[in-house]
């Protein structure tokens, strides 16, 4: 698609836009004691996001992307949100300023994990997890399709696991880094590490980061406070013990809960501001989210190795929100309502989980394998209060957040959810060598869960106990640099949409097959590769246009069960340094999702999404000199509801395309300047369409630059 004279000409030509830049010093090759690494858009390590088998990229039979340190620096992603919009194949939609959902392959994002071990997220992130910042972070992994080996549900769409910053380095360094951007923005974060005895047998690093500013929204205004600390000590030459801690909170006021309503009263479209809110300045929207963790590793002398985690982690929201909705009239601007809501609630998580994985021979060849068991509980408690008035909205063209009247909240709650989850599961998985060039990965897990309490409605009780999720995955090396593999994996995923008659849905369940192609070039500096898939799938969850589910409040959409669910499409992904100085990541992915009689499910978001993002270090111009740029294009996605006087109506976001660039200077040998535009051309566009007859505008062109000084 683009040729590498024309890729080089446009890096240089973005060198002409943006002054201020810089690239930081490449780091030493395969180097473990380099906390910010750099000029690396590949990653040659081990993951377990799939199989727990530790097998590297080219060794999983799936589609697998990461987003590494370098790629997180270059286009200065904050949030995990940030992260997974660039990703291949995902794309996401913004509920709110806090709240947003990923979909990939045409089916919602459920599967978390954090180091390979799977967790739990409110809905939508409502407690501020998908808004996470990735400071702590050193990479983010990306498996596509189904993943329930290791994650106990077989959910189609995805795995995102997040991959924590470790006390790798006996050697004292770290950053500082201060940043200023649009929309008075600025913050300043740190991460220093090294060893704590004089052999270096016990190691800490430390992350902090703080962050305030608003956004294009009229009154909105965030801080952000991150902390995190982690110790790694050698226990023996043999075994590792790894503990630490991760803080975040975080205080948004004026918050949009929703979005902007769509309609006049005679129905038809509102087209508003991108700066216009909803919201209301004594409202606020704090969230905070803890991890306590500990890791115990021991290397066995036959190179087995067998590792122990426990998770403890809380996602707790606080709020006093304004949703405004309803028609207005064309003339007055009045005809909204107003829906003030105040909740306190946490979702706790404690996690157990122990693998053994090695190797042995049988008939002249090594094979691999895992086994593993996992036990997770998680309570979930929220406690609304209810509003001492509605005030009325008034002439909405003229809405002030800072004076709207605030409508006081009982200092009485009412206990709305009291949830228990357990879940427990054990896994296997053997990779057969049955020839140098062939091998064969076969696995299962038998899952058990159990849902007791309630959430927003009657006690209930239900579950599944001994529920197996088997995987299949077979990969042969064409050459030594090309290699073909194909997976199955079945679907069974509980889920709690309801319908319109309060009911929950039975579970997902379905197959999942793959088959592609990884490459590698370039003595392995760049790596492609290319997958077909389809998913079928019964019982998926589409809203049920028009009604709600009763007994809920805020009302709350009702959903029913698509049967004959099939997507399939492809993707492709080329990622690396086809030149020196050089780095590259393009993806594209395209798919087709229908039910049974032919309709298309979950059109709200796109079928096609290219992400491109590549940088050119050019020492000839200026030494020390890094440019670069991307775009992130989005194909039609839209929403079917109904107007203003019930006809129906279909929100509809047209294809569209957003361009960032960078620059970055190394001013001495520790000190580098970035500066980061997104949205060059300020495009207009939807971050989100038709939830629950309302639409969002995504940010507009907006600019950062900052300082970094290593030490």
């Amino acid at each position: 698609m683009f040729s590498k004279s024309a890729l080089l000409f446009s890096s240089a030509a973005i060198g002409l836009v943006l002054p201020a830049a810089a690239r930081a010093q490449d780091a030493p090759e395969n180097s473990d004691d380099v906390i910010v690494v750099t000029g690396q858009y590949t990653l040659p390590d081990q993951i377990d996001t799939a199989t727990g088998l530790g097998l590297t990229i080219r060794e999983t039979p799936q589609s697998v992307s990461v987003i590494t340190a370098q790629r997180i620096l270059d286009q200065n992603l904050d949030t995990v949100a940030d992260v997974i919009a660039r990703s291949t194949g995902v794309s996401v939609n913004e509920v709110d300023d806090v709240r947003n959902t990923f979909t990939a392959r045409g089916f919602e994002i459920q599967n978390y994990q954090v180091d390979g071990v799977p967790l739990a997220w409110t809905l939508a992130g409502g407690a501020g997890e998908t808004m996470a910042d990735v400071s702590i972070y050193e990479r983010v992994e990306i498996v596509r399709g189904a993943t329930g080996l290791l994650t106990g549900a077989g959910d189609p769409s995805a795995s995102i696991n997040l991959v924590r910053k470790h006390a790798d380095s006996e050697d004292w360094q770290g950053y500082v880094n201060a940043s200023i951007g649009s929309w008075d923005t600025w913050q300043l974060s740190g991460d220093i590490g090294g060893a704590l005895t004089a052999n270096g047998s016990i190691r800490a690093r430390v992350v902090a980061r703080y962050e305030q500013g608003g956004s294009q929204a009229d009154y909105f205004k965030d801080e952000k406070l991150v902390l995190y600390g982690v110790i790694d000590a050698d226990l023996s030459e043999d075994t590792l013990l790894r503990v630490g801690m991760s803080h975040q909170r975080e205080t948004p006021t004026a918050p949009a809960w929703g979005a902007l309503p769509s309609f006049y009263a005679d129905g038809g479209f509102v087209v508003w501001d991108r700066s216009k809110s909803s919201s209301a300045t004594w409202s606020y929207w704090d969230t905070t989210n803890q991890n306590a963790f500990a890791t115990l590793q021991h290397q066995f002398a036959n190179g087995w190795q067998i590792t122990a985690n426990y998770n403890w982690l809380r996602n707790a929201q606080q709020t006093e929100i304004l949703y405004i909705f309803g028609t207005l009239d064309r003339t007055t601007g009045e005809g909204l309502a107003s829906f003030p809501y105040s909740d306190a609630g946490a979702s706790t998580q404690h996690s157990a989980d122990v693998k053994l994985q090695g190797d042995f021979n049988v008939f002249g060849q090594t094979h691999d394998f895992v086994l593993g068991g996992i036990y997770s509980h998680q309570d979930r408690g929220n406690t609304t209060f209810a509003a001492n008035a509605f005030p009325p909205v008034g002439n909405f063209f003229n809405h002030n957040p800072a004076t709207y009247i605030d409508p006081g909240f009982s200092t009485t709650g009412t206990l709305e959810v009291d949830e228990q989850t357990e879940q427990t599961g054990l896994y296997g998985a053997v990779r057969f060598s049955l020839s140098d060039s062939f091998k064969l990965i076969a696995g299962g897990r038998l899952s058990s869960w159990n849902v007791d309490g309630f959430n927003f409605g009657p006690p209930r009780e239900y579950g599944d106990d001994n529920v197996f999720i088997p995987y299949v995955g077979l990969l042969y090396d064409l050459t030594s640099n090309h290699r073909l593999y194909a997976s199955y994996t079945s679907i069974y995923q509980p889920q709690n949409a309801r319908d319109r008659n309060g009911d929950y849905l039975a579970p997902l369940n379905g197959a999942s097959y793959e088959i592609g192609l990884k490459s590698a070039f370039f003595d392995e500096a760049l790596q492609t590769s290319i997958a077909l898939f389809r998913i079928d799938q019964d019982n998926l969850a589409q809203t049920d246009t028009g009604f709600f589910i009763p007994g809920v409040t805020p009302p709350t959409e009702a959903s029913f069960a698509a049967q004959g669910t099939v997507s399939e499409g492809f993707e492709f992904e080329v990622l690396g340094e086809p030149l020196e100085g050089w780095n590259l990541s393009l993806g594209y992915s395209q798919f087709s999702a229908k039910d049974a009689n032919g309709n298309p499910v979950n059109t709200d978001h796109p079928r096609k999404l290219l992400n491109l993002f590549t940088t050119y270090t050019i020492d000839q111009v200026l030494s020390g000199l890094t440019v670069g740029g991307g775009v992130d294009w989005r194909s039609e996605n839209y929403s079917d509801s109904f107007d203003g006087i019930g006809n129906p109506f279909r929100f509809r976001q047209e294809p569209y395309a957003l361009v960032s660039l960078m620059a970055r200077l190394n001013v001495t040998e520790r000190l580098q300047v970035q500066a980061n535009v997104d949205n060059l051309f300020d495009e207009t566009y939807y971050s989100q369409i038709g939830f629950y007859q309302q639409y969002r505008y995504g940010a507009g062109r907006n600019f950062t630059l900052g300082a970094n000084y290593r030490f």
